[in-house]
């Protein structure tokens, strides 16, 4: 302002900037029709924390999520809109349907189709729908709207298999698997989930005769193919790997979730340059997938000569997870291990888990890793989230050897010691024994159940173990191996089948 100039000007009062709901939901919209689905994200669970009640904003999110490949995050929403916020929004059964499809719930993808058209026949959508209806047919000889599954059952159920898998309730999750499989026979997710089950167990020949199962029945399944190369490269399976290897490498899949699925499988067990085909192309296409999209990516880049490219993925790894920090490409470990105890990489991923037991498993593989000092110097878990204290104590105990408050945890290291004597090196299979364990000393903690008895404790984990692995092994046998008489084995081993379930 000119200082001659006399118009008086209010004092003290500011002009601001307040952002509403519809101008992060039109930048959203803008982002998305470039493609830019990470943007577009950002802007609309912006909006959405503003206007959380609108429907069109959480309709658009849904959107967004479908072609990044979260189909599941997107019906959550589609849902809620059709069932508590807007039933008139017919359309959203039209997203549902592509949804289905692409998971492959072709039978739910036609009754949500089918349903679209009954309520909106000359809907913006139509078109396309009967388009999707007829691709439908093809795949499946038996779509009829009545044949439709009990949808919130199987996703329930789905949803709890998941949960037992992920925090080494491996028995259980078999339990649900086979139950879900006896409802749904040709729900081939849940076939897949219980190969992966056994698998953690270490029945690698039962999990692959499930695979077997689901590829006889289901011709050309993808996510069966890519789970028997990850079960081949993890068994040194050399002839086997080498086939199924070639065999994949002649599937071209339309759904991105598919090709996601060969991408990381093709990077999992080191095949970098069709793995970075895959990631690569999805990439181009704004997908940005789970948080391990990125990762696959950089390593896929960077094993295929594209270094600056990889770096520059990995800055957006780092974004997205700063924890990943020292688990670049370059700095990959050695190409040789032993066991887990020796793959620090798989250290610091277990580390990184959600699940508690699986962080306690890492701090104990830790603890006889050759590799132990470098694991503790290049990695702090403590500056990225909050540990429970069950964890600070025992990683504070692995970290210096000064004794543990917690006396438990002093037992639960020493019944995994007594196990590590005769389960070493921490292969595939063995990694069931001592998940379970963690799970089981997690759940008879809470309970306050005392756990001094190390070696009955070991005892008995050894003698589910195998029972749950289908293989022969006595109570005396179990029992004499640890020093016990079968009577207190006995005891211990209700205890811990108790918790299991």
């Amino acid at each position: 302002m000119h200082k001659n100039s006399k118009i008086l000007q209010p004092m003290g009062k500011i002009i601001t900037f307040n952002p509403t709901g519809e101008y992060y939901f039109s930048k959203g919209i803008k982002a998305y029709h470039r493609r830019d689905y990470y943007k577009s994200l950002k802007y609309l669970q912006r909006a959405q924390a503003l206007e959380p009640g609108e429907p069109m904003i959480l309709c658009q999110l849904a959107i967004v999520y479908a072609d990044t490949g979260e189909y599941k995050k997107s019906n959550e929403l589609l849902h809620l809109i059709i069932e508590e916020l807007d039933e008139e929004m017919v359309e959203c059964y039209y997203f549902l349907a592509n949804n289905y499809a692409h998971l492959g719930f072709f039978k739910d993808a036609y009754y949500h189709a089918t349903l679209y058209l009954k309520l909106d026949p000359d809907g913006d959508f139509v078109e396309d729908t009967e388009d999707l209806l007829e691709v439908l047919t093809l795949e499946s000889d038996n779509l009829h709207e009545e044949d439709a599954y009990e949808e919130e059952d199987l996703i329930n159920r789905q949803e709890e298999a998941r949960e037992l898998l992920e925090t080494g309730h491996f028995p259980k999750a078999v339990e649900v698997l086979n139950k879900v499989i006896g409802d749904y026979p040709e729900y081939w997710s849940a076939y897949n989930n219980l190969a992966l089950a056994y698998f953690y167990l270490g029945d690698v020949k039962k999990a692959n005769s499930i695979l077997d199962e689901v590829l006889e029945k289901n011709m050309g399944n993808l996510h069966a193919l890519c789970n028997k190369l990850v079960f081949a490269f993890y068994e040194d399976q050399k002839e086997n790997v080498e086939q199924l290897t070639e065999m994949l490498k002649k599937i071209n899949p339309m759904s991105s979730d598919h090709q996601y699925k060969l991408g990381t499988t093709f990077a999992l067990v080191g095949e970098y340059t069709p793995a970075f085909f895959w990631l690569r192309k999805l990439y181009k296409q704004g997908f940005s997938g789970d948080a391990s999209f990125h990762y696959w990516l950089s390593y896929a880049a960077f094993f295929t000569g594209r270094e600056n490219f990889a770096a520059s993925i990995w800055e957006k790894v780092l974004q997205e997870n700063p924890e990943k920090k020292g688990h670049e490409p370059w700095n990959k470990i050695r190409n040789h291990v032993h066991g887990f105890e020796d793959h620090v990489d798989s250290i610091r991923k277990r580390l990184e888990s959600d699940h508690l037991e699986e962080r306690l498993f890492a701090w104990f593989l830790t603890s006889v890793s050759s590799y132990k000092d470098e694991i503790i110097a290049s990695i702090d878990v403590t500056e990225h989230r909050d540990l429970s204290p069950l964890e600070e104590q025992y990683s504070f105990y692995i970290k210096t050897g000064l004794q543990m408050k917690e006396a438990p945890l002093l037992h639960a290291h020493n019944t995994a010691l007594l196990m590590y004597k005769k389960h070493h090196p921490v292969g595939t299979s063995e990694a069931g024994l001592y998940l379970m364990w963690f799970s089981v000393f997690i759940g008879l903690h809470k309970k306050g159940i005392s756990m001094k008895n190390n070696l009955a404790f070991a005892a008995a984990m050894e003698y589910i173990w195998h029972k749950y692995r289908n293989e022969k092994i006595s109570q005396q046998e179990a029992a004499g191996y640890y020093g016990l008489s079968t009577s207190t084995l006995q005891k211990y081993v209700k205890l811990v089948t108790d918790y299991l379930g």
